[in-house]
């Protein structure tokens, strides 16, 4: 909720980011938190599983060592999530994060086609 709050978000076709920075002394201050939600409109049970499952492998890919700490992330799947390329969708999350302003540094392993 309170990362929703921040309306700090950036739209994709494969997925919508929401980013908040936590405040200094909330819990967690120097980690990163995600969270990944689906609704009802990207499918039914299987397909909003799916969805869920290609963000968190899409976040495994990218995350790792190139957002600041202390911040919150919520990934929201579209209905485009499930039958878009992953390239794709980790140049969407990627592209996502730099207009968000929530990458510390980028490594020569994560690149983002186009942008």
């Amino acid at each position: 909720m309170a990362t929703a709050g921040a309306r700090r978000k950036w739209a994709t076709t494969g997925m919508v980011v929401q980013v908040r920075k936590r405040r200094p002394g909330e819990a967690g201050d120097d980690l990163v938190r995600v969270g990944f939600t689906t609704s009802r409109k990207v499918g039914n049970a299987v397909t909003r599983n799916r969805a869920r499952r290609r963000l968190r492998a899409c976040v495994d890919a990218v995350l790792p060592g190139i957002v600041k700490p202390g911040l919150d992330i919520v990934i929201i799947g579209r209905a485009a999530t499930t039958a878009r390329p992953f390239d794709a969708l980790k140049d969407d999350f990627l592209k996502s994060l730099k207009k968000l302003d929530a990458v510390d540094r980028i490594t020569d392993e994560v690149s983002c086609n186009g942008v």
